[in-house]
């Protein structure tokens, strides 16, 4: 790879770090601390539920703000729009590690909380998004699924590092752990903002859209656009993206909370789950993605919404077993193999799904609006499953075998688009 291919790849991969360093650290304390920090004076599982609402809140304002960071990628550029996502990330991630408790200032707390979760997600609704496009318009089309998979991969890294470090910080004795140890991963998130600039500064606009801005064809209004040119496209992302999310966060964080709430299993059970499936991730979605480019991007999304499907029940046997192997073996396979292989597979095929001018406002649409209806909601949905099954856990492993389907189905109506010219007003037709 030449040192400009590297410096894109770097640029789009830390930007992707720090948004699933920031969301997984917020999931993992949803879980796990924020239920007592802000929601004290309730039951536990009154606790869990209001923190896991807070986790979700986060999604509803992704798509607004994927919508608006996408629209300015589309008509001024790629680069600046990524550089002002993750600023407002990485500072509103810092901002939660400053929060006074409720046991401080009462109700304030809970409410600055959502607020800073609003703002958190609105920085993050573009940010994913802006990385995989420069990732697929910057390099080598016979490489795009390799360079595409990259912000996938930071995605995996980024989870890594906030499982890491809360799980370094939670060892500490409790009473320190809860007063301010907790804080401290929050804060640390502002080296990752710093990092990210320097890398994003190295980097020239893409050569997709930068011929779009010399021939005047950037889009007056992408979102509208891509709902009046592709809106069958765009449905079918949807369709395909929603139950992909949605099982991503019932096994990152459903899963965490259900093994320490409902099974009583040490929490540090599931941190060492996540933290093993998250590394072995960060190898995984890499070798998925050349694989994409060897034979095709819907075999691999296949591949992993098929593997969720037949294994959705044996996780949670796994998991119900209480022994810490299979917890971690649960885990692992359903994000290293399922999770990572479409995560893969994904970030090509919407990038060669959309046409050039709306683009970014295409990718954003299908996947934020969806995250916020389906993916954000999933674990509190799954809680209140729980509690209204008594405890059982083979609801949960239904609904992860639903999803699954309905994402494999909406694929299938997707036409192979491995080898598409990004530069062309259409790359791939319908079938």
């Amino acid at each position: 790879m030449s040192a400009s291919g590297n410096r894109v790849a770097a640029a789009s991969m830390v930007g992707s770090v720090v948004e699933y360093y920031d969301f997984t650290l917020f999931g993992l304390a949803a879980a796990l601390v924020f239920g007592e920090q802000f929601f004290a004076g309730t039951s536990p599982l009154a606790a869990t539920l209001a923190s896991l609402a807070t986790f979700a809140v986060g999604f509803l304002a992704r798509p607004l703000g994927g919508v608006i960071f996408s629209h300015y990628g589309d008509r001024i550029g790629r680069k600046p729009m990524m550089v002002a996502t993750l600023l407002l990330m990485g500072f509103a991630t810092a901002a939660i590690g400053l929060l006074p408790g409720y046991g401080t200032i009462g109700v304030l707390a809970p409410i600055l909380l959502v607020l800073l979760r609003l703002l958190q997600g609105f920085g993050a609704g573009a940010e994913y998004v802006g990385a995989l496009v420069m990732a697929a318009e910057s390099g080598d089309e016979r490489r795009r699924g390799f360079l595409s998979s990259l912000p996938g991969t930071g995605v995996f890294i980024g989870i890594l590092l906030a499982t890491l470090t809360f799980s370094g910080i939670s060892s500490l004795p409790e009473a320190q752990f809860q007063s301010w140890g907790w804080r401290l991963p929050f804060l640390l998130s502002l080296a990752g903002v710093a990092l990210g600039l320097y890398f994003r500064s190295q980097v020239e606009e893409t050569p997709v859209f930068a011929e779009l801005r010399r021939t005047g064809e950037t889009g007056k209004a992408p979102v509208v656009e891509v709902i009046r040119h592709q809106p069958k496209r765009l449905l079918l992302a949807m369709a395909a993206n929603g139950p992909f999310v949605a099982i991503s966060y019932l096994i990152q964080v459903f899963v965490l909370s259900y093994v320490t709430t409902t099974l009583g299993v040490a929490k540090s059970t599931g941190l060492i789950a996540n933290v093993s499936a998250s590394a072995l991730a960060i190898v995984a979605t890499p070798l998925f993605g050349m694989l994409s480019d060897r034979i095709g991007r819907r075999p691999v999304w296949f591949l992993g919404a098929g593997f969720l499907a037949l294994f959705a029940f044996p996780m949670f046997w796994l998991v119900d077993s209480r022994a810490p192997v299979a917890i971690v073996l649960a885990v692992v396979l359903g994000l290293a193999v399922g999770i990572a292989s479409m995560y893969a597979a994904q970030a090509s095929l919407f990038a060669e799904l959309f046409e050039a001018r709306f683009r970014l406002s295409g990718i954003a649409l299908a996947r934020e609006s969806t995250a916020a209806l389906i993916g954000g909601p999933a674990p509190l949905v799954a809680s209140a499953v729980l509690a209204w099954s008594g405890g059982a856990s083979w609801p949960i492993a239904a609904l992860v075998c639903g999803l699954a389907l309905i994402s494999l189905v909406a694929v299938l109506a997707v036409p192979e688009t491995r080898g598409a010219d990004l530069r062309q007003a259409a790359p791939v037709r319908l079938r």
